[in-house]
């Protein structure tokens, strides 16, 4: 399966001030089947060390310059080790905290070795961690779930991925394509972006099989608790794990999880969910100037599942439940299409960024707005809305617009895309003149070049 994060790893490949490489992303995303892949196409020699597997042995090695490092692994795993032909991925590298710090010698004394190390709880260690960490000597790859296109590729649908990398915000889309898309995407959205579940469809054609395959998911995710030591009580973080997938779309309140825990140790639950990458905050902004983070409202936030499909699973929604339903803007409420739209403009951004994702709200008692997303283009802040059906009231879209003088705003629904220099007036008579850039789902993963098309 193609994942578009691979160009960024063969960049990395030929950069000649190149740092170790920690992926990073929740279990399950394809963290290690990534690298593997990577290995296999583009170098001639390879070692994988799985750290949860061999810790003592990593343990015993950890304090020994790189190349005395190399030379003991050789022995350990009878395989060569040359620098500019050797690809070494230390896999589970939470196991071996302290190993993590030592990366940095490869940058400072081996340099010409490709490194690459991954780990599903790293967030766990990079919290706690008594070490000092190596600042300025490794660099991240954020890894999320698969997106629609990924799916397409990774499904023998090709041709509709280059057809969508073609199009442009101010083409037409045929009515045979528009529909076959929107089929496409409704099977997707049921799936979900994680691998394995995609994987096991394209090879079966079955979304029974898959749904097999996102139980096992959750419920690896949920014995993987047990390895959050003491931080936390056991029960509530299982409550915390079932109440988020419904309280997605929503304002967070931690009222909604429990009314007999403390809000202190239900948002310590939460921060460590956050930390395992398996919820994200969608944090509340003013938007009133660059960066978006300098205006957020830290107690308001809303959240998101790590994936749409497992999700849907989460809440008692099968597969085929959601592929019978003949407006997929509705499935769950709508809570749904609005997980899918943010965990992409989540992992939209630059793959060595920290994926972030705002939204904004105006709380006044005869006139509160709320717009679901916002994103940043060409240093403007754009309002992202996801409306059900083909059609919907933007009346939170023209208060943003009005209030923050955008003059791009961008919506998501079911109808085909196109680009309208919109003039509106607001109840007050103010009038509106801006430009509505309104996408279909399935052209989610090009929402950043088509904004900037339509800029």
């Amino acid at each position: 399966m193609n994942r578009s994060a691979f160009a960024h790893l063969k960049e990395w490949k030929q950069r000649q001030k190149r740092k170790p490489l920690v992926l990073r992303g929740a279990r399950q995303v394809g963290k290690s089947y990534l690298v593997e892949a990577f290995a296999k196409r583009e170098f001639e020699i390879s070692l994988t060390v799985n750290a949860d597997r061999d810790k003592e042995f990593l343990r015993r090695i950890v304090h020994e310059p790189p190349s005395r490092m190399v030379q003991l692994l050789e022995l350990e795993y009878g395989q060569r080790i040359i620098p500019g032909k050797t690809l070494l991925f230390f896999d589970e590298i939470q196991a071996v905290p302290e190993f993590l710090a030592r990366l940095r010698y490869f940058y400072e004394e081996l340099p010409e070795l490709h490194v690459i190390a991954a780990g599903s709880l790293l967030d766990f260690v990079l919290e706690d961690h008594s070490f000092s960490m190596p600042v300025g000597r490794i660099e991240y790859l954020h890894l999320g779930p698969m997106t629609f296109g990924e799916f397409l590729d990774a499904t023998g649908n090709e041709r509709w991925s280059a057809f969508l990398s073609a199009f442009g915000c101010r083409e037409t889309m045929p009515d045979t394509a528009h529909q076959a898309l929107l089929r496409l995407f409704r099977t997707f959205l049921a799936l979900g972006g994680m691998p394995e579940a995609i994987e096991t469809y394209a090879r079966t054609l079955s979304l029974l099989e898959a749904d097999r395959v996102k139980e096992s998911i959750l419920g690896t995710l949920r014995d993987d608790f047990a390895k959050y030591g003491q931080r936390v009580n056991h029960d509530r973080l299982l409550k915390m794990f079932g109440r988020l997938p419904g309280m997605v779309g929503q304002r967070f309140k931690f009222a909604n999880v429990s009314r007999k825990d403390s809000s202190r140790e239900l948002a310590r639950c939460l921060h460590l969910l956050e930390l395992a990458r398996l919820v994200y905050r969608v944090r509340q902004s003013s938007c009133s100037g660059l960066p978006i983070g300098a205006g957020v409202k830290e107690e308001a936030f809303k959240v998101l599942f790590l994936d749409c499909g497992l999700l849907l699973h989460a809440c008692g929604l099968r597969a085929a439940d959601v592929e019978r339903e003949p407006d997929l803007m509705l499935v769950n409420a709508g809570a749904a299409v609005e997980q899918v739209v943010g965990q992409h403009l989540l992992h939209a951004r630059p793959f060595w960024e920290e994926p972030e994702l705002f939204y904004w709200a105006r709380e006044k008692p005869t006139s509160a707005a709320e717009v679901d997303y916002v994103i940043v283009r060409s240093g403007r802040i754009v309002p992202v809305e996801v409306k059900a059906g083909k059609t919907g009231r933007l009346r939170s879209l023209w208060q943003f617009v009005a209030e923050k003088d955008a003059r791009l705003a961008l919506r998501f629904n079911a109808d085909k895309p196109s680009l309208l220099d919109a003039t509106d007036t607001m109840h007050d008579g103010t009038r509106l003149s801006y430009r509505l850039l309104s996408l279909p789902l399935y052209l989610i993963d090009h929402a950043n070049r088509l904004v900037d098309e339509a800029t």
